[in-house]
């Protein structure tokens, strides 16, 4: 069976051992071997509007967080917007988890407080992007989640890029569209229709290159959101990789410089 050793400096493997044990505020430094065939990979991605800085947990255990200069948890935790881990996958073991965000331990306000939580069922060799999402009610202190698979593409040509639309604002007027327009050509592609809150495309390949990317409703040419070259700057997609962009804030916000207006995110999944 073929194994590889994955340093937890980079990603938190959690163990039958691990989840037996205590919760802690830390985030152990581990050295272990990884069966491939019996894990899962997962990114975590704190999208909801105007949310606090959170850390993520799994069945109690934090698999997603920043440590300070010191080695301490940090109070800034994964600040809104922001993706855990910022490249690459993190690995868990396959099976059936309570995952949820939580403010840091160290946070001025509402230390240690779950804003979420939701079971998931994480299969062995697949990918997931767990999203906090909509718009966080600091009344209640909560907010949103959902989990959606990865399906990434099993082959790939170094010709094309490979693009997804995921969906996590909640008050849209409807589903939405994701077209991107080559910088170069001016080429339209759509990438995604029809997608609502919480929803995700699948992948498609699209010649390699920088793109500006427009939000759409449907049967409509209404940009709705933008990100081009006066606004939030252009995307590239470099050949050979896969990209998840994803719409977050709240589609009321009309301020150009709002950190919760709407916005469009792009994250390399590989």
């Amino acid at each position: 069976m073929k194994k590889k050793y994955i340093s937890a400096v980079t990603i938190l493997f959690i163990s039958i051992f691990m989840l037996s044990c205590k919760k802690d505020n830390s985030i152990a430094k581990i050295d272990i071997p990884v069966d491939e065939a019996s894990t899962a990979r997962i990114k975590y991605f704190n999208f909801a509007s105007n949310a606090p800085s959170v850390n993520f947990f799994a069945n109690g255990v934090k698999v997603g967080g920043v440590l300070s200069a010191t080695g301490s948890e940090s109070t800034a935790g994964v600040t809104f917007g922001s993706v855990y881990p910022s490249a690459n996958y993190s690995v868990i073991v396959n099976g059936t988890y309570k995952i949820g965000s939580q403010i840091p331990a160290n946070a001025a306000a509402n230390a240690n407080v779950a804003i979420n939580e939701l079971s998931v069922n994480l299969s062995s060799t697949k990918y997931y992007s767990f999203y906090t999402s909509g718009i966080y009610n600091s009344t209640t202190k909560t907010c949103d989640a959902f989990y959606v698979e990865d399906k990434l593409p099993p082959v790939i040509d170094n010709n094309f890029s490979y693009v997804r639309f995921v969906n996590t604002i909640s008050n849209g007027t409807s589903p939405m569209n994701l077209v991107v327009k080559n910088t170069v050509t001016n080429a339209e592609i759509v990438v995604a229709t029809g997608i609502g809150y919480k929803g995700a495309s699948d992948f498609v390949s699209i010649p390699f290159g920088n793109y500006e990317l427009y939000v759409r409703y449907p049967s409509s040419s209404t940009n709705v959101i933008i990100r081009n070259g006066t606004t939030n700057g252009t995307v590239g997609f470099q050949s050979g990789r896969t990209y998840t962009i994803g719409s977050r804030g709240d589609m009321t916000v009309t301020s150009a410089t709002a950190a919760n207006r709407p916005l469009l995110d792009n994250t390399a999944n590989r």
